[in-house]
């Protein structure tokens, strides 16, 4: 079983950057691939960005391609998400996530979820 507490987020200007962490306790963190899903206001969840158990490989949304960057480091069972040049539409709640599953954005592949952290861009 795994706890996921996400922390992090807030309130910064278009163009800044933040980033969040995604805290786990439980033995087996590092037998779980990690996503990061964001929910904008009034829309449906979004896959962000996902990666591999050892931490070798990261996968990303077109939106976040080339501005987020997932890492983890399993000695303290802490997953990242640096996000850079932060857009007004960046906007949303952002979730970490914990699946069995090699890779996937699918959300119920997802078994274990965090609260969930505010991030909001002014422009």
């Amino acid at each position: 079983q795994v706890q996921l507490v996400e922390s992090g987020g807030g309130l910064v200007q278009a163009g800044d950057s933040l980033r969040l962490s995604c805290a786990a306790s439980g033995r087996s963190f590092s037998s779980y691939a990690v996503g990061w899903f964001r929910q904008p206001p009034g829309k449906d969840y979004e896959f962000v960005a996902q990666i591999s158990r050892s931490g070798s490989s990261g996968y990303y949304s077109e939106s976040a391609k080339d501005r987020f960057t997932i890492s983890r480091d399993n000695a303290k069972n802490t997953v990242y998400l640096q996000m850079n040049s932060l857009k007004p539409e960046d906007t949303a709640v952002y979730y970490c996530a914990a699946t069995s599953a090699f890779f996937t954005q699918v959300l119920n592949d997802y078994t274990h979820w965090g609260q969930g952290t505010q991030v909001t861009v002014s422009s």
